[in-house]
């Protein structure tokens, strides 16, 4: 179904087509869309605050510079999409793809990123402090130069994630990520030096 209706704040939407939709520095407020298509779409510049996005496709849609407050994209698809200088303050990407997408720059702050699939994606000097990285999909991801303080990369799959030179310091790694990942000049703290060295069979008297 295409939209033929405004949208308005604090409504819920639901299979609406919105490819031909535009942000233009739109500000939209507790909107709630399920399984809508928004592909293609120009949302550079929209600002959300405290809106959710269940299961919506954003194949090849344009959301730079585009500012998100306590919203939600969970379960979406964002292939090809552009997201420099995109801003996502207390937000929630759980179990969202984000594949093939221009990433920086990129402010994530307060977010959780559970599950999300971040497969080669280009983070690279990102801050990404303090977030919720939990079974994400880093396969290959360019990490390098990354603050990951005290992030949460409990069962994150990091085969060849590219962590040369991140800021490793209190975050949580599971010793197969700590065997898998490339640590070349990162930094990490004694705990996690010795949970290193454990995860490579030294022994440590």
């Amino acid at each position: 179904m295409t939209a033929d209706v405004a949208l308005a704040d604090d409504t819920e939407h639901t299979d609406l087509d919105l490819s031909e939709l535009r942000g233009d520095s739109q500000h939209w407020s507790g909107r709630r869309f399920v399984r809508c298509r928004f592909v293609d779409a120009d949302l550079r510049g929209l600002v959300t605050e405290r809106c959710s996005f269940d299961e919506c496709d954003f194949t090849g849609a344009d959301l730079g510079d585009s500012t998100h407050r306590g919203s939600a994209l969970r379960s979406c698809a964002l292939h090809r999409v552009t997201l420099g200088g995109a801003q996502f303050r207390g937000c929630s990407l759980l179990g969202s793809s984000l594949m093939n997408c221009r990433l920086r720059p990129l402010v994530l702050t307060d977010c959780d990123l559970t599950l999300a699939a971040l497969g080669r994606a280009d983070l690279r000097g990102t801050d990404l402090s303090e977030l919720r990285l939990r079974e994400a999909n880093l396969v290959e991801a360019d990490l390098r130069g990354c603050d990951l303080r005290r992030a949460d990369l409990s069962g994150a799959r990091l085969l060849r994630t590219r962590l040369e030179g991140a800021d490793l310091r209190g975050a949580r790694i599971d010793p197969d990520g700590l065997v898998q990942a490339r640590l070349a000049g990162a930094e990490v703290d004694a705990e996690q030096a010795l949970a290193f060295a454990a995860a490579h069979g030294l022994r440590i008297t």
